[in-house]
């Protein structure tokens, strides 16, 4: 019987052991995994904050340019109806 648990306690160590060594491997790829994620929702924010200013300059030239084309619109029609009457 002495023999039979100190058989045992060696299987269950050596699991053990290979649990263990799996686990600090997976914590590894698990940690790089997340450094990558991090990187990546960063480059992520930055694309985001790029197409943001770019939209809000867009906007403000957009602004004037569709008032100087209404007003273009205007005059030019105002122009075909002068030449309609004349």
């Amino acid at each position: 019987m002495d023999t039979a648990s100190e058989i045992l306690v060696i299987i269950v160590i050596a699991i053990l052991a290979i649990f263990l060594t799996v686990l600090i491997i997976a914590l590894v790829y698990f940690v790089k995994i997340l450094k990558t994620v991090r990187r990546i929702t960063d480059r992520a924010e930055n694309v985001a904050d790029s197409v943001e200013s770019a939209a809000a300059a867009f906007e403000k030239t957009a602004s004037p340019l569709a008032v100087l084309r209404i007003i273009g619109r205007i005059i030019e029609q105002s122009s075909k109806v002068r030449n309609r009457k004349g």
